[in-house]
């Protein structure tokens, strides 16, 4: 994401992290300072050179640094380790202040926690695998740039794909300002979560990427993944014959086992879908 940080903060052009073994919160925090500043250099070791001038990170027992024993704890007790600190000093900066605290909260607190108590987590293993094995000869300066390039791809698909949701807002708003208030048609595919849960709209249809045209329900809430109206229990699993003898929709050719989703190759058949699941569903309360 473009946020003109560096308009805001102030870039480090140098860093400096431990040597030898690494973990989760050292591999995301150099992966960070490397999309925030493509240039920067950093150096690994073991005792902080006292004229180094530059960012100190997982070592040195300074801002960024969680090895002593006054290190510090967020609101709801979880620990930082280096990368939580490291986000929580520019995250804001780079991402806006929403997306940082949910980043944080749903992303790097459970490697924080993970790096702090030994908590299982499956993403701090990966990263833990990256260091060499005890008779492969490999240097671990070298495994650990593979585990920062592991790292800096997954941010850099994460902040796309947040991205994404943000330029889909105007696209999905406008379709529901033209919809009416229960089955949200989208002229394309974009991610319509964020704006239709919590919504009137129970379904959203939109083209699908496999060819013709998917129904989907919209869940209660962005935490709560509570269908307001799935679709009918006899449609799901059922082959494209026995949902046309069902429903009578010509071209409704899919239901998946969750109730969540449904496929037709025509959009209008999609609509008839949806509209049929809601009467269903409301016949079904009377």
């Amino acid at each position: 994401m473009d946020n003109g940080y560096s308009e805001t903060i102030d870039i480090p052009l140098r860093g400096f992290t431990h040597g030898s073994k690494f973990h989760s919160d050292d591999v995301f925090a150099t992966a960070f300072l490397k999309i925030i500043n493509p240039g920067i250099e950093i150096i690994r070791g073991f005792e902080v050179p006292e004229d180094f001038d530059g960012i100190v990170y997982d070592i040195g027992r300074g801002k960024f640094d969680h090895h002593q024993q006054d290190k510090e704890y967020r609101d709801n007790g979880c620990p930082y380790a280096a990368f939580g600190l490291i986000w929580r000093e520019f995250g804001e900066y780079y991402v806006g202040a929403e997306e940082a605290e949910r980043f944080d909260h749903e992303f790097v607190q459970p490697l924080d926690e993970s790096d702090n108590t030994g908590k299982s987590n499956v993403l701090a293993t990966i990263i833990d695998e990256f260091n060499p094995g005890w008779d492969s000869g490999e240097e671990y300066n070298d495994c650990f740039w593979k585990a920062v390039g592991f790292a800096k791809l997954v941010l850099e698909n994460h902040f796309k794909a947040v991205a994404g949701i943000y330029r889909a807002r105007t696209l999905v708003d406008k379709a529901m300002e033209e919809c009416d208030g229960d089955v949200l048609v989208l002229p394309e595919f974009a991610p319509w979560k964020g704006e239709a849960a919590g919504s009137s709209y129970k379904f959203v249809v939109y083209p699908s990427s496999r060819g013709g045209f998917s129904a989907q329900g919209v869940p209660v809430s962005i935490d709560d993944k509570t269908l307001v109206c799935p679709f009918p229990d006899e449609w799901c699993g059922k082959t494209p014959d026995e949902l046309v003898q069902i429903t009578g929709i010509q071209t409704l050719r899919f239901c998946h086992p969750n109730a969540f989703l449904i496929a037709a190759d025509e959009k209008e058949d999609a609509i008839k879908a949806a509209r049929l699941a809601l009467e269903m569903a409301q016949a079904k309360k009377m």
